[in-house]
């Protein structure tokens, strides 16, 4: 063995190497790699010659010149004809307290997070359901989508397109699909915008993430629904806003409140249509009340219309942003709720002195959305599927929630409660008798296969209530009544 090269390293018939656990040459490489940035081979030792090494471990030369070329191409050797084969690594790169050791906890990691990054490890990270679980909010119907018609437009844009739809695309989304958007929101929730003005993103959490990038500094107060929407929550706290509670009532959000609490917000984020998580409606009065603040304040007002589509007993109300002309609200919709979840499209209008900048936060956070998703909803939107996929689904909704609610009375009694009267959304929210606890029995409810949440978590202050979020359009009224028996069967 060269001089440096501890012995030890290259024992006969390297018990370490074994064909079920790979290619040998990758095994020798990692095991050669792993000692020399560790130091146990040296910098500037000689390795044996391949036939050497190769003779010794009882394996091919092309095995170890596999190896060593790798090293090679990495930097981490210098191979000379005539010379052999030397660690690259100079003197001065020997780690000065010993060899390098793989970080062991989170303790060892360095280095340490900035503020902004200390923030956002600290934000709760929001898991989704493992497969398709009974009572889980705001999921769509998968098992009545029209998967064939999906397919055909998937299809034709991608017999119709062709390799343009594998290049880069716009920033601010597929034309054809931002037209149609802005097409669908005038005509069916009173939204008053330019298709220039629509911007295609992955998802309601990405539109509130550009949001918070642009709009928000920290210390700015934000307007937050009590209680109200965790996903926006962790958006804007990731910037350091200072999130000020404003409780909802009937009317939905208490702007008179917001005044006393924070007059000089920054802006505010709002649910009006069926608010997250109570299901209320905000009065016209609140409404307006809202974008005068938001006028004379300068303030901006954040739409989150994100399943307004679904209204059983009256069509959906016209959103917020048609409302006046104050140029202050952003409003943002998802398909991935009314379409399926892995679909990745939703959008944000935003005003358009707006756009320009939001272009700019959006090619800085992924460059564009895929191509061929956009393309094919455009397709899916112009052909009518989609308006009557909402019809269908408006019909299945309204009998799945009435099969839930049912099955909440009869197996629950008054220890399950609902919460308001809007017949609309994709979930409902009960408030559990006394003092119950919900999360305890959230954790509960998950050891039965149930998937739901708690209410008090969607509080931002210290007054709670205690009830449970429960979706409805997930799954069939069967599953439901099972669900329902099975979470009463927990009281």
């Amino acid at each position: 063995m060269p001089r440096g090269v501890p012995a030890k390293l290259f024992p006969p018939h390297l018990p370490g190497l074994r064909q079920e656990q790979g290619p040998l040459h990758r095994q020798l490489y990692e095991r050669l790699r792993q000692a020399i940035l560790t130091g146990v081979i040296p910098p500037r030792s000689r390795l044996p010659s391949t036939r050497t090494l190769a003779a010794n471990l009882g394996v091919s030369r092309n095995t170890v010149e596999q190896a060593f070329a790798q090293l090679d191409a990495e930097g981490l050797l210098e191979r000379r004809v005539g010379s052999g084969s030397m660690v690259a690594l100079p003197e001065h790169a020997r780690p000065p307290d010993g060899p390098v050791r793989a970080p062991t906890g989170r303790a060892e990691l360095a280095p340490p997070l900035r503020a902004r990054g200390r923030r956002v490890a600290e934000l709760p990270l929001s898991a989704a359901p493992s497969g398709l679980l009974p009572l889980t909010p705001c999921m769509p119907a998968l098992d009545a989508f029209p998967l064939s018609l999906w397919r055909r437009s998937l299809q034709r844009q991608s017999r119709q397109t062709g390799t343009q739809l594998l290049s880069y695309g716009e920033t601010a989304g597929w034309r054809p699909l931002r037209e149609a958007v802005a097409a669908h929101v005038g005509t069916s929730r009173g939204v008053r915008c330019d298709w220039r003005q629509v911007l295609i993103v992955t998802s309601t959490q990405q539109a509130l993430d550009l949001v918070a990038r642009l709009l928000l500094e920290e210390g700015d107060a934000v307007w937050m629904e009590e209680p109200g929407y965790l996903g926006a929550r962790t958006a804007f706290s990731a910037t350091g806003a200072r999130l000020v509670p404003v409780p909802v009532d009937e009317e939905g959000l208490r702007v008179d409140e917001g005044l006393s609490r924070a007059p000089k917000a920054r802006l505010a984020y709002v649910t009006p249509s069926y608010q997250y998580p109570l299901g209320l409606t905000m009065s016209l009065a609140r409404r307006l009340a809202l974008l005068e603040w938001a006028r004379a304040s300068g303030a901006w007002v954040v739409e989150d219309d994100y399943d307004s589509e679904f209204r059983y007993t009256s069509r959906p109300i016209a959103a917020l942003q048609g409302l006046g002309d104050t140029g202050r609200v952003l409003y943002v919709g998802t398909f991935n709720k009314v379409m399926f979840p892995s679909l990745r499209l939703a959008y944000l209008v935003v005003p358009e002195p707006l756009v320009e900048p939001f272009l700019r936060a959006k090619s800085l956070a992924d460059g564009h959305t895929a191509l061929l998703s956009q393309a094919a909803m455009a397709d899916f939107m112009e052909r009518g599927h989609f308006t009557a996929h909402l019809r269908q689904m408006r019909l299945l909704y309204a009998e799945r929630r009435q099969a839930l609610l049912d099955a909440l009375r009869r197996e629950a009694g008054d220890s399950l409660q609902p919460v308001g009267s809007v017949e609309a959304g994709m979930h409902v929210t009960v408030k559990l008798a006394g003092r119950a606890d919900d999360v305890a029995l959230v954790q509960r409810a998950a050891s039965r296969g149930l998937d739901t949440r708690p209410l008090s978590a969607h509080y931002l202050g210290p007054k709670r209530s205690s009830g449970l979020v429960l979706g409805f359009s997930g799954v069939d009224p069967a599953a439901l009544r099972s669900a329902a028996a099975s979470l009463a069967s927990l009281l």
